[in-house]
């Protein structure tokens, strides 16, 4: 397993000091925004890349539009976007991108009896706007990332199960899931039999504890992380919360606590 940070959360003036600082800590990735701004910054990431051991971890995100908006122009910004860090990704070693498909409460018609609820509609444009981007994904060497949230933020994928079903219907080895436990301690009735059950289309990992903050600081039980060592779970985890504290001090403690399961 390997261990990485977004970069928002690392110390630093720069992309290059902030790679620095997370290898003298110990981690072996960054998760980089997907900023726009990215794109036109390719050659200096990888030039910062070079004078270090960290990777990239993943890009995560920052697309316009949604791919499960009511209206067509935000559909196709959103693919758009997603297969425009599909090739940045792939020029930067990253596993994919991670997606989320709609954020919020549907906003899709009401197209019954064609359809027999909102969800039905959003599923089958789901399926095909991922096989759509799981062709691109293969096409430039990437894996298009689908990450469930919590009933909080989202009302489509909540769990691994439904996440992985989509991929199912997708049939494309190019889109997989991934599993954030700050989403999971909500959601999942046992995250590490979830983790267990779908550890082969798993392919990234955010780390939050039940609090948001750093693994350690609230009330979930990592232990599950060892289902991951014990299955060979050979992807990223990335640090994706809050850092209470000195954010040197507390993301070298959080590491060692990871590495003990």
């Amino acid at each position: 397993m390997k261990f990485s940070v977004q970069e928002n959360l690392v110390p630093g003036v720069n992309l290059e000091e902030k790679l620095k600082r997370l290898e003298n800590y110990g981690y072996d990735g960054i998760e980089l925004w997907g900023r726009q701004e990215l794109g036109g910054a390719l050659k200096d990431v990888l030039e910062a890349l070079s004078t270090t051991r960290v990777k990239v971890s993943t890009i995560c995100s920052g697309y316009s539009g949604s791919l499960l908006s009511p209206r067509k122009e935000d559909r196709e910004a959103a693919l758009k976007g997603i297969k425009e860090r599909l090739e940045w990704a792939n020029r930067l070693g990253a596993v994919g991108v991670i997606t989320v498909p709609v954020f919020g409460e549907a906003t899709v018609p009401d197209l019954s009896p064609l359809f027999k609820d909102k969800f039905e509609l959003e599923w089958k444009l789901a399926v095909e706007e991922y096989r759509i981007l799981g062709r691109h994904a293969k096409d430039v060497g990437s894996i298009v990332i689908v990450e469930p949230l919590n009933r909080y933020e989202t009302h489509f994928l909540k769990t691994l199960s439904q996440a992985a079903s989509l991929c199912e219907e997708v049939g494309l080895d190019e889109v997989r899931i991934m599993a954030d436990y700050f989403h999971m301690s909500i959601e999942e009735a046992d995250i590490g039999l979830s983790l267990k059950k779908h550890l082969d289309k798993i392919v990234h990992i955010h780390l939050a504890d039940s609090n948001r903050l750093t693994p350690g600081r609230g009330h979930t039980d990592f232990s599950s992380l060892r289902i991951l060592r014990e299955g060979g779970y050979k992807h990223y985890l990335t640090l994706e919360c809050g850092i209470p504290g000195e954010p040197e001090e507390e993301l070298r403690r959080t590491l060692s606590f990871l590495k003990s399961f």
